[in-house]
């Protein structure tokens, strides 16, 4: 495989400077440079040997560059409108977007390769397959959500448990804004059959957890899974990064790179 170009946004944070340290790894990426906000102390200085830090991504993008970005959505939006401009692609990692921001990110990718997915963790993605398969199979049970992440997080709930929401919803032909309750208090009244209950907690340095509750008479059924490590997130990172260098424009997920690269189908 021909080298790929690599630019890092956010790659002083957590996730981007773990990014980088994988991919300097790989002999497939070269890593052009890192974007940081305006102001930064290391704008300017290089965070590894050779890989200096920008404030300004079109500095150094060009055509058919790969852009992996876990950043804001704010800042999100405007590294899209450049890769556009530039002709380039784009990795999404950022979480948070609002319903008109992702309709925009959608549109986008009409133009130039658009990969995103609130979690790039392969195994988390292969949970998603189980969960649509267990509402699916388990028609009279009532579900919940609960994740717990770090107290860094800034949104919730979580990409992830929002995925998890969809997932459920379209396989029991729900709306979601109609059924989901976050978190309770107060006189609620009986639970409603169809309602799903997202719960967040942020405590300590836990990672990122998530649980399906399926609550039947008697008997309760859960599946979660369990992130000790982010760096199962910068390594699935890279690996869509590969998938997404093969494509030409177009919108893609997790359940495409799943479907293609693992379950070949």
């Amino acid at each position: 495989m021909e080298k790929i170009n690599l630019i890092v946004c956010g790659a002083c944070g957590r996730m981007g400077s773990l990014i980088v340290e994988l991919a300097l790894k790989d002999n497939v990426f070269f890593i052009k440079g890192g974007i940081e906000v305006k102001n930064h102390p290391m704008i300017g200085k290089e965070i590894k040997s050779g890989i200096k830090v920008f404030d300004n991504l079109e500095k150094i993008i060009e055509k058919d560059d790969i852009i992996i970005d876990f950043t804001v959505p704010e800042a999100t939006m405007n590294f899209l409108e450049i890769v556009k401009e530039k002709k380039g692609k784009i990795v999404i990692g950022t979480t948070g977007f609002k319903e008109e921001q992702l309709s925009k990110i959608k549109e986008i990718a009409k133009f130039i390769p658009v990969f995103l997915s609130p979690n790039m963790s392969i195994g988390v993605n292969l949970f998603f397959e189980i969960i649509k398969f267990a509402t699916k199979i388990l028609k009279n049970y009532e579900i919940e959500i609960e994740e717990i992440h770090h107290h860094f997080k800034k949104d919730a709930p979580s990409g992830t448990a929002k995925k998890i929401a969809e997932i459920i919803c379209k396989e029991r032909n729900l709306e979601i804004e109609k059924v989901t309750m976050y978190g309770r208090k107060g006189i609620t009244g009986e639970r409603e059959f169809n309602e799903i209950g997202i719960h967040s907690l942020r405590i300590g340095d836990i990672v990122g957890e998530h649980t399906v509750f399926y609550g039947g008479l008697g008997e309760i059924i859960e599946i979660s899974h369990k992130c000790y490590n982010r760096e199962i997130f910068a390594s699935g990172a890279l690996k869509v990064t590969k998938f997404l260098y093969k494509k030409v424009k177009g919108f893609y997920s997790m359940e495409d790179y799943i479907k293609e690269e693992v379950l070949n189908v």
